[in-house]
């Protein structure tokens, strides 16, 4: 008699588990956890000209300081003036940054949007800086000629003779500022020290 009670207690154990894991294993399934990458800041475009390795235009993280904007264009040049620029200044979406050669004034940085600028210095040369009283040609020049002007680095006169060589000759003094590198500090630097031609 015993053992039929023991046996009708398994079979009814046995049941009341069965039932258990089936109402367990028919509950709905929690929906999986993914993970948002954490939000970005977009990065800033700034243009490094002067006394640079590669004078252009940068892309840079949002936070950038004038130090990585230098590295970005390659470090700066031997005759660059490094004390002139401020390497921990922190750069803003727009900005130009110009450095000045050694004895050639102060570095300038300048940004199109004037409510956001934190600060514009503002290069002072001299025409003394060319060791010749006449005006640089600018559409014969040579390399050298065209770094002995004012904030015009061997680089970057090098890429006024490429751009010559691929576009044609200057039609006005203005036309070098197309030229990557040369912007409009640059550009009032020397615009009294060069001309086109007769």
């Amino acid at each position: 008699m015993k053992t039929v009670v023991y046996v009708l207690i398994g079979v009814f154990a046995g049941f009341f588990l069965a039932a258990v894991l089936f109402v367990v294993t028919r509950l709905p399934a929690g929906q999986p956890v993914t993970l948002q990458p954490a939000p970005t800041t977009a990065p800033i475009v700034i243009q490094v000209i002067g006394e640079v390795t590669r004078p252009g235009v940068y892309t840079l993280p949002d936070g950038s300081r004038v130090e990585d904007a230098v590295n970005a264009a390659g470090g700066l040049l031997a005759d660059a003036d490094s004390n002139s620029v401020n390497l921990a200044a922190r750069l803003q979406d727009g900005e130009q940054i110009d450095i000045a050669p050694q004895g050639g004034g102060s570095a300038s940085f300048s940004s199109s949007n004037s409510t956001t600028a934190p600060f514009t210095v503002v290069a002072t040369l001299t025409p003394t800086a060319i060791p010749h009283a006449s005006l640089v040609n600018i559409n014969t020049a040579t390399v050298p000629q065209l770094d002995a002007l004012p904030g015009i680095g061997p680089v970057t006169a090098q890429s006024v003779v490429s751009y010559r060589q691929q576009h044609g000759p200057f039609q006005h003094i203005e036309d070098i500022m197309n030229v990557p590198g040369i912007g409009p500090v640059t550009f009032d630097n020397i615009k009294d020290l060069i001309t086109t031609g007769p």
